[in-house]
């Protein structure tokens, strides 16, 4: 088994090929808790593929459960992955709730029997699964000075879930997922057929700016986290935040246009952002 040094740099490594927009705000923090970002982020992406391998339904379940298994014994102390001394220093250096863990664990695996939701709130209790657990867990990386910080990291879990909803439209519809709540997708007139068919028609635009709407709202929640966090962790915060804002704001601006190229923000806007945010790092590090 690698060491624990080992076992961070092979974290980072992953975090560094797959992380994208994330990984540039990791060099906001101090060296200590950006390789726990490295760590925290190795285990999601993980847990993710391994819900988003091809196969039969039945055996990525068994791998998940397999994975959880693993997960557990990582936390007592039994590594089984090179991820592992890495992530059980991480999860005992910052006191991350288990719990938080287990949620994203249950979120990821929500996918493998749950392809609509009916109303929103269904899909909030998703959307804190698999963000907003892991936003939970940040904070308590990054360090924070009251529990009202609690609130508002849950709310940016929701908004940055809401916005990869948007985006990931046509990609979603094509491995047979819908995340737009069904009982919105009634009151805006806009149907699987039009889905598939690809229409942007007035409905669409209505659909969508109603979702949008909905996530600025939480991103207008989540910040309020910043005052609660340590001050070297405002930086990577709030670089995260606007830069997931940015792709919100970007989707609105394009009209939705969602069915042609993926929405993404370009390398010299993500340095802006930055630049913007560092500061925030600087004077309180």
């Amino acid at each position: 088994m690698l060491s624990q040094k080992e076992s961070f740099d092979y974290c980072r490594k992953i975090a560094k090929e797959q992380a994208g927009n994330f990984y540039l705000t990791f060099h906001l923090l101090p060296k200590l808790k950006s390789d726990s970002m490295c760590a925290l982020y190795a285990f999601m992406r993980i847990s993710d593929d391994i819900a988003d391998e091809p196969g039969e339904i039945n055996l990525i379940r068994k791998a998940l459960g397999d994975w959880r298994e693993q997960t557990l014994g990582a936390l007592n102390g039994q590594f089984s992955h090179p991820i592992h001394p890495a992530f059980a220093l991480m999860v005992q250096r910052h006191q991350i709730p288990h719990q938080y863990l287990l949620d994203v664990l249950d979120g990821v695996e929500m996918d493998l029997d749950i392809h609509r939701y009916q109303t929103f709130d269904e899909l909030y209790k998703y959307c804190y699964r698999v963000a907003s657990a892991v936003g939970l867990c940040c904070i308590h990386l990054w360090g924070f000075n009251s529990e009202k910080a609690l609130l508002p990291a849950e709310s940016a879990g929701i908004a940055l879930q809401l916005t990869n909803i948007l985006r990931d439209i046509k990609e979603d519809y094509a491995r047979g997922r819908i995340y737009l709540p069904q009982e919105d997708m009634v009151r805006f007139d806009y149907d699987e057929i039009k889905l598939n068919n690809k229409v942007r028609d007035e409905c669409f635009f209505n659909l969508l700016d109603f979702q949008a709407k909905r996530a600025a709202k939480y991103y207008e929640q989540a910040q309020e986290l910043t005052q609660y966090l340590d001050g070297n962790a405002r930086g990577i915060f709030l670089a995260m935040l606007h830069t997931y804002k940015a792709i919100l704001d970007k989707m609105q601006k394009n009209n939705f246009d969602l069915f042609n190229d993926r929405v993404r923000i370009g390398t010299f806007q993500k340095l802006c952002l930055l630049a913007k945010y560092l500061p925030y790092s600087w004077k309180s590090s």
